[in-house]
């Protein structure tokens, strides 16, 4: 499978159709999602303004993926650092991670997100890149790590799970399952299509 780089410079390739490079930004999205795949690409549509029909705005894929590769350097540097300080610390004897090491970059989600918003529609406002430097700063004890966590929470059902929500940013501070319910499921998906195709 080509990796993010591949993929990131298709998006680029104004040689290529509009929906093709949709696609490589999809990919992308696949390959980092810092809020899980569905409230990643939703943000990157709404922050790059990419319209319901691709033809209309291709710079906008660009615009996009750029905000996405932005976020994921931030990402790589830390994964980098921590992986030298487990060498060294490694060669130091101490071959098991401590309690208390401060790795809030190890919290992953579901499909490997940093912070999982599972209302596709709702999630940490701002740019990209500041919200993922908050998260890998947050201390493992804050109450949410994308913002001050003082609004307290609201629930969300998937029709599957509920998940206890941070009512500022939308990230699951909680989930449990719940259900299932056959309506809320399909009223989630519909959702989601409307997401997926930039008309709602």
């Amino acid at each position: 499978m080509s990796g993010f780089a591949t993929h990131r410079q298709r998006v680029h390739d104004v040689r290529l159709t509009p929906r093709a490079r949709h696609a490589n930004l999809r990919t992308c999205v696949v390959m980092f999602a810092p809020y899980g795949f569905r409230a990643t690409y939703h943000h990157l549509c709404v922050s790059a303004g990419v319209p319901g029909d691709l033809a209309a705005d291709p710079l906008s894929l660009v615009r996009a993926v750029e905000e996405l590769g932005a976020a994921r350097q931030l990402w790589l540097a830390d994964e980098a650092a921590y992986s030298a300080l487990r060498r060294r610390e490694k060669a130091a004897g101490r071959r098991y991670v401590p309690d208390d090491h401060h790795r809030p970059a190890r919290r992953r989600g579901p499909g490997g997100s940093l912070a999982l918003c599972p209302d596709p529609g709702f999630h940490p406002g701002g740019p990209l890149p500041a919200v993922v430097a908050r998260l890998l700063a947050a201390e493992p004890s804050s109450a949410c790590p994308a913002c001050d966590g003082r609004a307290g929470t609201t629930r969300w059902f998937t029709g599957h799970e509920e998940h206890d929500l941070c009512a500022r940013c939308g990230i699951t501070l909680g989930a449990r399952p719940v259900g299932p319910d056959a309506r809320v499921a399909r009223e989630r998906h519909e959702r989601w299509l409307a997401v997926w195709r930039r008309t709602g």
